[in-house]
């Protein structure tokens, strides 16, 4: 799937691998190549950038909406943490990262109004580990009252397909 398609507004996207984030201007012409799991793979000027679902409308697109309701104690709801990281797709396999069995911990330190995540990827080589942490950090800090995202990438215990839900083993065509 290649659509060439010029940006609506200006967006924030992040250079594909390293996760750099820049802006694309209003009036760019960019290609998308990849719109698995709600966010969007595009190449402009030469280079490769993913675009967040949230920032969709952009390119043409329906955003993804994410609604949090603050809780009244100003804490931070780590239900509404899981619900966060379940919008992230894997960029290869449209299957999500809790799904996947790739977020290992969440710690919630209320004090500071921050999320500590512990999370894998499918192979320690991943060359997207950096857009995938960008990813973690930018939808959890849309939880109220998160003001830090610290994402840990851990490889112990090595990530296996045994840690994916039945449900994502389906999807992959992995369950027999």
């Amino acid at each position: 799937m290649q659509k060439m398609v010029t940006t609506e507004r200006e967006c924030t996207a992040r250079l594909v691998p390293a996760g750099n984030i820049v802006k694309i201007p209003a009036g760019e012409f960019v290609n998308i190549t990849q719109d698995l799991g709600g966010n969007y793979t595009v190449t402009w000027r030469g280079n490769m950038y993913r675009i967040d679902g949230t920032d969709a409308d952009a390119i043409g697109r329906r955003p993804q909406v994410l609604n949090f309701t603050a809780k009244d104690d100003n804490t931070i709801d780590e239900q509404q943490v899981w619900e966060a990281l379940e919008t992230i797709f894997d960029p290869e396999i449209p299957i999500n990262l809790v799904s996947l069995g790739l977020i290992y911990n969440v710690a919630i330190e209320q004090s500071t109004h921050t999320v500590n995540i512990d999370m894998t990827l499918t192979a320690p080589g991943c060359g997207m580990g950096p857009v995938l942490v960008g990813d973690v950090e930018y939808r959890v800090g849309m939880v109220p009252n998160v003001e830090n995202v610290k994402v840990e990438l851990v490889f112990d215990p090595p990530w296996s397909r045994d840690m994916m839900s039945e449900e994502a083993q389906l999807e992959a065509g992995l369950f027999f």
